[in-house]
């Protein structure tokens, strides 16, 4: 007997692997499934292999530190031999990932095989679909460039809307309140273990789920399925009309992988790599960044609706779109299959489609939301100048010089990303404007690790002057309270250091 006989023998004596791997390739499938339309979820099998080990070949080069991070990159880019096709097939295995798994869905959900008895193969194919986006997302941030640090700026504003647990979520996703080195330690931890890890154990669930149940049959109209008789009709149509998969169907699924990471090699060969673009800074405001392209369309649907409507949306909408996913085979479990007979499912997946092209297609000369077009070298209008302190005015100096004029608008000149500031002080209390200052919000980045103590009171000590003549500036109800209890509050204080220097 060859040696490598009496090694498989001695090994499958132990492992006793045998037996399972052959039921699972050799199980019966309904001739039908050999079809095309059946390939797609073996492709994204295919795909996350290759971003595992992809992604471990960058790791072993890769830093998550804020100060060495971009510069790696540039370095598997310009000096490592073909580090720029490696970074290439990752980021592109990333977008093919994301197009493959979605397609997949629109598969399973127009054959109605989300029915009866694979519910829970859909409820995990729509939380694998979720993390797919999440390592799309995470892998954009290790970049840290420029669009990575504007798109987790804006992520964590997103997720700082959250009723009630916003703050708290932002402080866990940046390690902190703002934006820092502990941010890039977890987004790599999240990229490299936690995520990874979980799509590995759900996509192993569902293959073993898809073996036990079987993959599900070409949906012929006016053939329902009814929760008494279906599994024993399909296991008689199985053994009937069936193959087995290998090699009967499962060579259109090798053929079709294999031409998908051709796809992704000539992508990566041809296009090169994603990034990284400008080094990650809040003061350079004169940039567009823009998301990878499986999140282009969120982009152009922040880009046009009313600031107003961005919190709403973003809480309302996402939420409940999961929650149709994840309860559809809970309403629609039994039935009809076969998309002639199912006209609303067929619509559904045509205008998702549909608007999911188009914003995706604007988001390539959609600007961020709102327009921007100021120019931070024009003088502040002498208006906002006038009888206030040097220290006061020394605070105009950093809003000139810190660029906040490319987003902020005062005494109608300036860009229109931000509010208008000509009464900010009577919107926020001097507290207020320090925290939006250092920790930010909203879709603004967060100044604390580039404004020092001294800059930040100057600077929040101008915007403070920002009001009407006619309207005095907001102030804590609270500290006029505790002023009057026999604890004087700072702006008490103030006055009257004010008042015994005059006198």
């Amino acid at each position: 007997m060859p040696w490598y006989r009496r090694t498989y023998d001695w090994l499958e004596r132990r492992l006793q692997l045998e037996g399972p791997i052959k039921d699972a390739v050799l199980h019966p499938v309904p001739k039908s499934t050999a079809s095309w339309w059946y390939v797609f979820g073996s492709a994204s099998a295919v795909l996350l292999v290759l971003q595992v080990v992809t992604g471990i070949l960058l790791a072993l080069v890769y830093s998550p530190s804020a100060s060495h991070a971009w510069n790696i990159l540039q370095m598997l880019n310009h000096q490592v031999p073909l580090g720029w096709f490696l970074r290439a097939m990752h980021g592109w295995g990333s977008n093919f990932m994301v197009a493959i798994v979605v397609i997949h869905m629109a598969q399973v959900f127009l054959f109605g095989a989300y029915k009866f008895p694979r519910e829970l193969t859909w409820i995990i194919g729509v939380f694998l679909l979720l993390l797919t986006l999440g390592m799309a997302f995470t892998g954009q941030v290790l970049r840290f460039d420029q669009d990575a640090y504007w798109g987790l700026a804006i992520g964590a504003s997103i997720l700082g809307r959250v009723p009630w647990i916003g703050g708290q979520l932002v402080h866990l996703m940046l390690g902190g309140p703002i934006i820092n080195g502990a941010t890039l330690t977890r987004f790599f931890a999240l990229h490299v273990f936690i995520l990874p890890g979980t799509l590995l154990v759900l996509t192993g669930l569902h293959v073993w789920m898809v073996v036990k149940l079987g993959i599900n049959e070409w949906p012929m109209p006016g053939r329902l399925v009814r929760r008494e008789t279906y599994i024993q009709e399909y296991n008689e149509l199985a053994h009937k009309d069936g193959l087995p998969f290998f090699p009967g169907a499962a060579w259109k699924d090798a053929y079709f992988a294999a031409a998908i990471l051709l796809a992704v090699a000539l992508c990566a060969a041809y296009f090169g790599p994603y990034g990284p673009t400008g080094t990650p800074d809040p003061t350079i405001i004169n940039t567009v960044p823009k998301p990878d392209p499986p999140f282009l369309w969120i982009y152009t649907v922040l880009s046009y609706l009313p600031p107003e409507m961005e919190t709403p949306f973003l809480l309302i909408v996402p939420p409940l779109a999961i929650a149709v996913l994840l309860g559809l085979p809970f309403v629609a479990g039994v039935g009809e299959k076969s998309w002639w007979r199912r006209p609303v499912a067929v619509f559904s997946v045509m205008f998702l489609a549909v608007c999911w092209a188009s914003f995706t297609h604007l988001a390539t000369y959609t600007p961020w939301s709102p327009k921007m077009n100021a120019w931070s070298g024009a003088p502040i209008p002498t208006a906002f100048l006038e009888r206030r302190t040097p220290l006061e005015r020394q605070g105009a100096n950093v809003f000139q010089e810190k660029q906040c004029r490319n987003c902020h608008s005062i005494g109608g000149s300036g860009g229109l990303r931000g509010p208008a500031l000509d009464d900010v002080a009577t919107r926020l209390t001097e507290d207020q404007l320090i925290r939006q200052v250092l920790l930010g919000g909203g879709n603004m980045p967060a100044y604390g690790s580039t404004l020092s103590p001294p800059e930040t009171t100057a600077l929040v000590r101008f915007l403070n002057t920002l009001h009407p003549n006619y309207q005095p500036a907001a102030s804590d109800a609270s500290r006029a309270v505790a002023g009057q209890g026999g604890v004087p509050s700072a702006s008490t204080v103030e006055r009257g250091n004010g008042q015994h220097k005059t006198q």
